[in-house]
């Protein structure tokens, strides 16, 4: 069975390797799947059997050690040429351990009898082909099956055991398998006893600098017989424990996260956001480059056309009917009919961004995007960016289409109602003191006696009719524009917080959210890979 610790650290593996699409360097990935799909199939197999893998260079004495270790003749042995065309396999378990072989793809399968330590009764003992080999197949079945089996045995020689081949290709790159790694110094026979500490000290040196910390070296004969039962018990340790799969794909993890960078420059550590303020400064800048001042004075403009058209002086207040609607210029102003419920959504009249507008948004978007990138590596960055790009595509058109789809401060006020009638009345208020003039002034015409006109403190009243009336309609004239310049300016500041919601919407949408995804998801494989080294 696989245990929970191994099993939180794949999940978090796979969490990396989902995440890791495209930001990862593909050769990395490409491993990283090869692992993952590893451990999915050994752990899918026998959990009882322990493989332990022999590996050395030509003439280093493997088989003649396999044969040693098992006591018979199962392999053959030539210090002069490779004689391991292709795995062995010696197992004293054939049926439970069968299906284990074909996944390692090991067809020459031997039996053991007895066990080589009591603890090994499900052991399966591979003997490979020479890591120097000059074919290449040789050396490519040891470095696949150096990758599969469970413990690792590296058998060297007095003459070779510095072999560059067999440290820079192999040991160094399994350096954090040191729990599941033994080193076999072989031939010791053919040292004088006194240097034998020397090459051991010499090899352990080597070792170290490979990045195995504390290797675990043995010295065998298989000419005098030294070191075999000590290796043999090694070996029975690391098949008794039934734990060397594990530790083995433990340690494939450990090396394979080590060599996953973290997305952040600065290391782990909490995730940051970009501010409030950075965000209302990138919607700021994108209302701007819409035309929110525009649609805003628009607004406003329309607001005291309409103001004046309806309590302006009806003598004169017609004549602003001739004048366009700003707010119809740009194709924003409902017909009358549609003005109290949802027009219809549609592009606007308003022309295309400039260039200057186009580089503002870009800068806006830009500057954002590399706010939210700052703390990580430049392939992150990279990936920020794009989101931030590819905003850039699509951002003129939904702009306009925030402006279109804003509920801007269209209708009427009710002062307008009282303010019309009080200006129709100044206007039958003079035209009454005229009328009663012309009365005066025809009706003796005809033979009829014209009536007497009252004064007022000394004013007739046909007069203060017609100037009373010409001075309200002025006074109220002049009222209704005051009043009516201070409403189009709060209709103005209305209209400029409407698209701005608007504006801040699209930039949500568009680019705060997508470069979001882009942070949570560097930050996501982060915490992931914090969880698979735990």
């Amino acid at each position: 069975m696989t245990p929970p610790a191994l099993e939180d650290r794949l999940q978090a593996l796979r969490v990396v390797r989902d995440l890791g699409e495209g930001r990862i360097p593909d050769p990395l990935l490409t491993e990283l799947d090869s692992l993952l799909a590893r451990a999915d199939e050994r752990r899918a197999l026998s959990p009882w059997h322990t493989v332990v893998g022999l590996f050395g260079a030509t003439g280093s004495g493997k088989s003649s050690l396999v044969n040693a270790l098992v006591g018979s003749e199962v392999a053959r042995a030539n210090v002069r040429r490779p004689t391991t065309s292709a795995p062995l396999a010696v197992v004293w378990d054939p049926s439970g351990a069968a299906a284990l072989l074909d996944w390692l793809d090991v067809r020459d399968r031997r039996t053991g009898l007895p066990p080589i330590d009591a603890r090994a009764d499900r052991l399966v003992l591979l003997d490979l082909p020479d890591i120097d080999s000059v074919e290449a197949s040789h050396r490519a079945i040891a470095e696949r099956l150096a990758a599969q089996v469970d413990a690792l045995v590296w058998v060297v020689d007095p003459q070779k055991y510095a072999d560059a081949v067999l440290h820079t290709d192999f040991i160094r790159r399994h350096a954090r398998h040191g729990a599941v790694t033994i080193i076999v110094l072989n031939q010791v026979d053919l040292l004088p006893a006194a240097e034998v500490p020397l090459v051991v000290a010499s090899l352990t040196e080597i070792l170290k600098a490979d990045g195995m910390p504390r290797p675990r070296v043995l010295t065998t004969s298989t000419v005098t017989g030294e070191g075999v039962d000590a290796l043999r018990t090694a070996i029975g340790e690391l098949a008794g424990s039934q734990a060397a799969a594990a530790a083995r794909l433990e340690a494939d993890v450990a090396e394979m996260v080590g060599r996953i960078p973290s997305p952040r420059t600065d290391g782990p550590r909490a995730a940051e956001h970009v501010s409030s303020a950075s965000e209302r400064r990138l919607g700021a800048e994108l209302a701007t480059a819409a035309g929110a001042e525009t649609v805003a004075n628009a607004v406003a403009a329309s607001y005291r056309k309409r103001s004046g058209q309806a309590t302006g002086w009806p003598l004169v207040s017609w004549i602003l009917r001739f004048r366009a609607d700003p707010l119809a210029r740009l194709g924003l102003r409902p017909p009358k009919r549609d003005r109290d419920r949802t027009p219809e959504l549609h592009r606007t009249s308003m022309p295309a961004m400039n260039a200057g507008a186009q580089a503002r948004v870009s800068l806006a978007v830009r500057s954002y995007a590399d706010a939210a990138a700052e703390p990580f590596t430049e392939r992150w960055r990279a990936a920020i960016r794009v989101a931030g790009s590819d905003a850039m595509e699509v951002l003129p058109s939904e702009l306009d289409m925030a402006i279109a789809r804003t509920r801007l401060p269209v209708r009427g006020s009710w002062w307008w109602v009282p303010f019309g009638v009080l200006q129709w009345a100044s206007i039958l208020l003079a035209l009454g003191g005229v009328l009663w003039l012309l009365g005066i002034a025809l009706l003796p015409r005809v033979g009829l006696r014209a009536p007497e006109v009252p004064v007022v403190e000394g004013w007739p009243l046909t007069t203060l009719l017609i100037l009373g009336g010409v001075l309200l309609g002025i006074v109220l004239g002049l009222a209704a524009a005051g009043i009516g310049a201070l409403a189009g300016a709060a209709r103005r500041r209305r209209a400029r917080a409407a698209i701005r919601r608007e504006v801040a919407a699209v930039a949500r949408d568009r680019v705060i959210e997508p470069i979001a995804a882009e942070v949570a998801r560097a930050d996501g494989l982060e915490a992931a890979l914090r969880a698979a080294r735990a």
